[in-house]
């Protein structure tokens, strides 16, 4: 284990960081940042499509896309714009604003140089944190990059880090995602071909560049290899972002994390539920958020505020986002009041609810409650008899309700 960082959020890693390398010592300034990684080397468009799919590159949002299906759907010309989604407004995660706090220049290193091979005019950096946005600020003014690069401050609203919602946003609209699917690449800012990723993706191509694609593969998967972020919270002893090699065993993260027994959550409030025994060789994925609930917290309770709090976030433009949420936080508040209802509602809710809406928000907290019904299934009967007999602890966070 490599402690890099006490505060204000510990930062770790498995094996040899990358992203989080010249860390120890607090925030990097482009003097030490160049220091730690060197100059970035001047790279065509042809030759980031290849490195990224060479190592099977994918996006370190959710999503998890392959970067170089992305790079080869933009047209030969005419690129608008290069995107950093900044906002990370899912509540668990803490990897993105970690970055961009303390390691600006290698996310700053991967979108402009993308931009130039691109022949993109801007790079706009789409962030709802103050700290991190301050921190890309300062790094700008020690930068010449060539190309211009703006922060935009983006509201912190769940469905506003939805990579459409953040291009509605960059052009004066509302912070959702509008019910068109249409990809950036196709048109993105100002109608524009755009190539939009998160933060993370674009520290992974200033890394990627640097080390080449034979380098880069020395660690993790063979599948797709180099290093990941992770957000680990709950009852763990040591919480925090921890950058491991990519494929490592969930147990073994929960082992390094000192993991209370009990459900682990992964993916965030759009992932799923893992019960206790995890002797199955799970990975980590998605979104890069590992939680261990522990056993001392009423479960359906928990999962309970989390529907409400899902079913306030709705866009408000798709009926299984307005009514559904809505409908499934009634029926998740009535199977925790021991109501038999509540649970066959909620299994009807949750046939109806999935790949019927404008984004990926009902899909997304649909996931996250059937997971909870099949992983909480012994709470469900404990609850339907007269109640578990545990308190809600509050170890899911929910923005705006105070513990």
């Amino acid at each position: 284990m490599t402690i890099l960082q006490e505060t204000p959020t510990m930062l770790r890693a498995i094996g040899q960081p990358r992203l989080l390398a010249g860390l120890q010592d607090g925030r990097a300034d482009l003097r030490r940042h160049l220091h730690e990684h060197g100059p970035l080397p001047e790279l065509t468009r042809a030759t980031y499509g290849e490195l990224a799919a060479a190592v099977g590159l994918r996006g370190r949002g959710g999503a998890a896309f392959p970067v170089a299906l992305k790079l080869a759907d933009l047209p030969a010309k005419g690129i608008e714009a290069v995107v950093v989604n900044g906002s990370e407004s899912e509540p668990l995660s803490r990897k993105d604003r970690q970055l961009l706090s303390m390691a600006p220049h290698l996310v700053l290193d991967g979108a402009t140089g993308l931009a130039r091979a691109l022949r993109a005019p801007l790079v706009l950096v789409a962030v709802h944190d103050a700290e991190a946005a301050a921190s890309v600020r300062a790094a700008l003014l020690e930068r010449q990059d060539g190309v211009e690069v703006q922060v935009a401050d983006t509201p912190g609203r769940f469905v506003a880090g939805e990579a459409r919602a953040v291009l509605s946003v960059l052009e004066g609209g509302p912070s959702v995602p509008p019910g068109r699917k249409v990809l950036p690449t196709r048109k993105g800012y100002r109608q524009r071909p755009t190539f939009l990723s998160n933060v993370e993706t674009f520290a992974q191509l200033a890394v990627l560049a640097r080390l080449g694609a034979h380098e880069f593969s020395s660690t993790g998967l063979i599948s797709e290899p180099g290093t990941q972020l992770l957000t680990i919270d709950g009852v763990v002893e040591r919480p925090g972002v921890v950058e491991t090699p990519t494929g490592i065993p969930l147990e073994a993260i929960l082992r390094f994390a000192g993991a209370a027994e009990g459900p682990v959550l992964v993916g965030g409030y759009h992932g799923r539920w893992l019960p206790t025994d995890l002797s199955r060789p799970e990975t980590t994925g998605g979104a890069g958020i590992v939680l261990a609930l522990g056993t001392e917290t009423c479960p359906l309770g928990e999962v309970q505020r989390v529907a409400q709090w899902l079913s306030s976030q709705s866009a408000g433009q798709c009926g299984p986002c307005v009514f559904g949420l809505a409908a499934l936080a009634d029926d998740f508040a009535r199977l925790v009041a021991g109501d038999p209802a509540g649970w066959h509602d909620a299994q009807r809710h949750l046939g109806l609810v999935p790949g019927r809406g404008a984004c990926a928000h009902p899909d997304g907290s649909a996931r996250f409650l059937a997971s909870a019904l099949e992983v909480f299934d012994d709470d469900v009967r404990q609850h339907l008899a007269g109640g578990c007999g545990r308190v809600v602890r509050g170890i899911l966070p929910v923005p705006g309700c105070a513990w």
